[in-house]
């Protein structure tokens, strides 16, 4: 299976190779359109600002290559965020794959979020052998309200998308790599799909 993490600057890129490499997968770190086009599996890892890794993407044709991938897609943390309309991160146009705008917490809890999470609403084969309320580790200051494309939900001050949908595109707003063994069941069940 050809596994490709997009390289457009965004960190959190080792400790995904080494989540997958504990699941018997090499995952290859590229931002060549053909390489990526071509894999079997895409990952879009995401640790940074958004408006300077939207300009990243735009740089390098990205933003057209990503949304229109036919083989399953998973967006982490700011990589699922850029994937929505927009976020209010920078005022930065996203890559319109999720139909949902992306806001910055309240100011009435503290920011970032950083932690572990439960999980809730779990939808879909991502989610399988993943049980209710299971705990997830995230650390982000924006979110992506509940919308159509919600496959399971959290809560930080309000209920919030834990993880989208569309098609084949996954999101996912928690880090599954440093999610223990849930982070590594989902990470298993996306190679799965």
């Amino acid at each position: 299976m050809k596994l490709v993490l997009i390289n457009y600057g965004a960190g959190n890129i080792k400790s995904l190779q080494f989540a997958f490499q504990r699941l018997g997968a090499e995952a290859i770190l590229s931002d060549d359109i053909e390489a990526i086009q071509n894999s079997d599996r895409v990952i879009f890892p995401g640790v940074g600002e958004a408006s300077s890794a939207m300009a990243m993407l735009r740089q390098t044709g990205l933003d057209k290559v990503i949304p229109n991938l036919t083989q399953p897609v998973l967006g982490i943390c700011l990589g699922m965020q850029l994937m929505c309309n927009s976020s209010e991160e920078g005022k930065t146009k996203g890559l319109g794959v999720f139909d949902v705008d992306v806001a910055k917490f309240p100011s009435t809890v503290k920011v970032p979020q950083i932690g572990w999470n439960t999980i809730t609403g779990l939808r879909t084969e991502l989610f399988q052998n993943i049980t209710e309320e299971s705990y997830m580790y995230a650390v982000h200051s924006y979110f992506a309200p509940v919308c159509k494309e919600t496959i399971a939900t959290t809560q930080y001050g309000s209920n919030y998308s834990a993880a989208l949908q569309k098609n084949n595109f996954y999101g996912v707003q928690f880090h599954p790599e440093k999610s223990s063994t849930t982070g590594e069941v989902l990470l298993k069940n996306f190679l799965n799909l």
